[in-house]
């Protein structure tokens, strides 16, 4: 089976985008992406909260409301 999928590398990539969205969303909510203290981002939070990133960059994310 083949997968057709396509990673963009690069600073201006929708991944990279997202990855960096995630990193001030992180900052904001006082998540903390690279220590274990008071808040840490949990592998549930970081892949849900990317993914949601990624869908809003692309432009796929639905607005609540």
């Amino acid at each position: 089976m083949s997968d057709n999928t396509v990673v963009h590398i690069g600073e201006n990539s929708p991944e990279h985008v997202a990855f960096n969205l995630m990193k001030e969303i992180a900052s904001v909510e006082g998540r903390e992406l690279y220590s274990h203290g008071s808040n840490p981002a949990n592998r549930k939070w970081v892949l849900d909260t990317y993914a949601e990133c990624l869908k809003a960059v692309r432009g796929f994310r639905k607005i609540d409301g």
